[in-house]
C-alpha cells in the first residue's frame, strides 16, 4: 500500500461533513485538509440529496490529526445547520470524524489521536463532541447512531466534551476510531421509500439481520429513486456480495430491480477480490492469483 512518498505509521481518515450542494465549500474543506505537510487527500465526493460531503485522507498521526481540525474548522465557519436540510442523518456540520489504522498503526493509536483531536475541536471551535466506536468513553456509546439519535435538532445525549449545549450552528462533532469499513448504497427502481426501509430493516444487524451491517432507507428525490444506504463494519465476516445479494434478494421480492450501486469513499481491494470470485464461480480463487499481489510479494 505505502510507496516511498508515504510515511508509516499510516493513518486513515474519512470525514464526512454536512454539505452535499455547494461546491466551494467541500473545497475550501478538501484545500484546508489538503495543506497540512505530509497529508495525501485521496478522494473527495458530494451528494446533493444526502446534502453531505465525504473526504478521504491519509498521514502520519500528528499530520492526519491537523488535517482533520483544519478541515472542521473550515466546515464550522461556513456550515450552517440550522440551514441544512438532507436525507441523511446529521448532528454536526463537520458530522463524523473516525480515524482508522493502516500500515505500522494500531487501533490503540487511533484511539489516542481520536482523543486528542476531539479537545483540541472543543478548545479551538467551541464545537462539543462525541466519541464512538473504540474511542467511546462506555460502552453505550460506541455505536454512532446512539451518539447521533436526535440529530443537531433534539440530540438525545450529552457531548463527552463541552456542551452541553451544542454549537447554535455548528451543532457537535462525532470522532471515532474504527477498523477500515465499507460505506456501500444500493439503489432501487422504485420511488416507494417504504420498500427500501423494510429491506434496510430486513437486513441490519440492529433489527436481528446479517451481523456487522447498518443500514437505513433514504429517498433520492433527484433521482426518482429510493436507498437501502449501508456500512459494512466487517466485511472479511459479512462480505460486501453477501450484503449486495441480500438486499437484490429481498427487492426481487417486493417485485423491485436494483438500479445501481455505489461505494463512498475507498474500499479495501480484498472485498472486491472476494466479490470477483464469487461471482466468476471461482473454484481455485486465492490472492495469489493477482497479478499486482503476486508482483508485490517479490518486492
Amino acid at each position: 500500500m505505502a510507496g516511498p512518498l508515504i510515511a508509516s505509521p499510516l493513518i486513515e481518515c474519512v470525514a464526512n461533513f454536512s454539505e452535499g450542494r455547494d461546491r466551494a465549500t467541500v473545497d475550501a474543506i478538501v484545500s484546508a485538509v489538503g495543506s497540512v505537510a505530509g497529508v495525501l487527500v485521496l478522494r473527495s465526493e458530494m451528494d446533493t440529496d444526502h446534502n453531505r460531503s465525504v473526504i478521504t485522507f491519509v498521514g502520519p498521526p500528528d499530520a492526519v490529526a491537523e488535517g482533520a481540525l483544519r478541515g472542521i474548522g473550515i466546515a464550522v465557519e461556513r456550515i450552517d445547520l440550522r440551514k441544512h436540510a438532507g436525507v441523511h442523518p446529521r448532528m454536526g456540520a463537520a458530522d463524523v470524524v473516525p480515524f482508522v489504522p493502516l500500515e505500522g498503526a494500531m487501533l490503540a493509536d487511533c484511539v489516542a489521536i481520536a482523543r486528542r483531536t476531539g479537545e483540541e475541536v472543543w478548545r479551538r471551535f467551541q464545537v462539543p463532541v462525541y466519541f464512538y466506536e473504540a474511542a467511546a468513553l462506555s460502552p453505550d456509546r460506541r455505536p454512532l447512531e446512539n451518539s447521533r439519535r436526535g440529530g443537531f435538532e433534539n440530540p438525545a445525549i450529552a457531548p463527552d466534551i463541552g456542551g452541553p449545549k451544542l454549537h447554535p450552528s455548528a451543532g457537535a462533532c462525532i470522532i471515532g476510531a474504527r477498523k477500515l469499513l465499507i460505506a456501500f448504497n444500493v439503489n432501487l427502481k422504485t420511488d416507494d421509500l417504504q420498500v427500501a426501509r423494510e429491506i434496510a430493516r430486513k437486513i441490519r444487524a440492529s433489527s436481528g439481520g446479517m451481523p456487522f451491517v447498518k443500514a437505513l432507507g433514504l429517498p433520492l428525490a433527484k433521482l426518482g429513486l429510493v436507498q437501502v444506504s449501508m456500512n459494512l463494519t466487517d466485511f472479511e465476516q459479512t462480505p460486501l456480495h453477501v450484503v449486495f445479494d441480500a438486499v437484490v434478494r429481498e427487492a426481487a421480492a417486493r417485485g423491485v430491480e436494483i438500479a445501481g450501486s455505489e461505494i463512498i469513499g475507498l474500499i479495501p481491494k480484498k472485498a472486491l477480490e472476494d466479490a470477483a470470485a464469487h461471482y466468476l464461480q471461482c473454484e481455485n480463487f486465492e490472492s495469489g492469483l493477482v497479478l499486482e499481489n503476486r508482483l508485490r510479494a517479490l518486492e
